[in-house]
This record gives C-alpha cells, sequence and structure tokens, in this order.
C-alpha cells in the first residue's frame, strides 16, 4: 500500500462559522522584522471542511492539509483542541 505523503498540520482560532460545514480558521505566526528585529504576528485565514458542524466561533482547532473539496477550500479539522468560554 502506497503512503500518503506527510501534510502540513495548523493550529488556529475560528472566527466564523456561518457557511454549511466550513469554517474559517485564522492561524497566526512570529515573524522577525528584518530591520528592527522584533518579532511582529501575522495571521493567515483558511477555509477548513467541518463534516459535523461542530465548531463554533472562539474553538481552538487543529487543521490538516486535503485534496480540494472546493474552490477555497484545501483543509479539514481534524481535532478541537479547546471549546470557546461560553457567555
Amino acid at each position: 500500500m502506497k503512503e500518503r505523503g506527510s501534510r502540513r498540520i495548523l493550529v488556529g482560532m475560528v472566527v466564523s462559522d456561518k457557511m454549511d460545514k466550513t469554517v474559517v480558521v485564522r492561524v497566526e505566526r512570529l515573524v522577525q522584522d528584518p530591520q528592527y528585529r522584533k518579532y511582529v504576528r501575522r495571521y493567515s485565514k483558511f477555509m477548513a471542511h467541518d463534516e459535523s458542524n461542530a465548531c463554533s466561533i472562539g474553538d481552538r482547532v487543529r487543521i490538516i492539509e486535503h485534496r480540494p473539496i472546493s474552490k477555497q477550500k484545501r483543509w479539514k479539522v481534524q481535532a478541537t483542541l479547546t471549546k470557546a468560554a461560553e457567555v
């Protein structure tokens, strides 16, 4: 049996869950400024497939690279690490 290639795994926060079976996940990374050598936060947003509609805004999730599911979805929610605190 052929092994699957290594797929990227990212951790981020759900910022939108308005779509059906899709969440928008914001992933944060630290980048050093080339001139001032200060670390700056950079953000990227990824659309991820959430089959069971289990994620809600504020959840911390792990997403994994996946084959294209739609025009913009190339990621899948692998696990929910922490649920959002309910107010």
